[in-house]
């Protein structure tokens, strides 16, 4: 009788946080236009702060940036790892300077370092037909839709003449610079609505 009785009052607790859940789902604040103007400034604001950072870090983004179809910037992709991570981030897809998009970025990893970081990551779709392609996918994976060429520097300090051939250029900025060789294989990347 007792486990009866148990049963009972977990399923009305349960039916009560799911109908709370509900009515939270559905109540609209009045400020959610206003939330939503915040987060674009705060990611565009991001957005101009990494690229600042990679133009002073990496001789010739720049021109590469600006030659570009495209680039997508996650500011801040901060990671969490025990054994197992993840990683996520929201940015912006920019053409010709202006915003045109919001996306988010995840990713996740197995491997044995442990705590939490930040990057900021880039992605230069040098190609009309890489910047369609991303554009006009529900969804796209970084290494399963395209190739993305890690961006390698030269002896002269600037970007690899082979690296701006690339339809799809990544660039991955920590808080010590330019991270060389990194893989941004598996990296899931969603438009979002703000």
């Amino acid at each position: 009788m007792p486990s009866i009785h148990f049963r009972s009052l977990a399923i009305a607790c349960a039916v009560a946080v799911g109908g709370f859940a509900v009515v939270g789902c559905t109540t609209t604040r009045p400020d959610n236009q206003a939330s939503a103007t915040s987060s674009r400034a705060s990611i565009d604001a991001q957005v101009d702060a990494a690229l600042s950072k990679l133009y002073s870090n990496v001789k010739g983004s720049r021109e590469m940036v600006a030659a570009s179809s495209g680039v997508l910037v996650f500011p801040a992709v901060v990671g969490a790892s025990m054994g197992v991570g993840a990683e996520y981030g929201r940015g912006a897809l920019r053409m010709n300077g202006r915003t045109q998009a919001y996306y988010s970025t995840t990713a996740g990893s197995v491997g044995f370092q442990a705590g939490a970081q930040s990057k900021a990551v880039i992605y230069v779709f040098n190609t009309p037909a890489a910047l369609d392609k991303f554009r006009n996918s529900k969804g796209w994976t970084a290494g399963a839709d395209a190739t993305v060429a890690a961006a390698t520097i030269g002896a002269n300090g600037s970007i690899d003449t082979n690296t701006i051939r690339q339809p799809v250029v990544g660039f991955v900025l920590t808080n010590v610079g330019l991270e060389a060789g990194v893989s941004l294989s598996g990296a899931k990347i969603t438009e979002i609505r703000l």
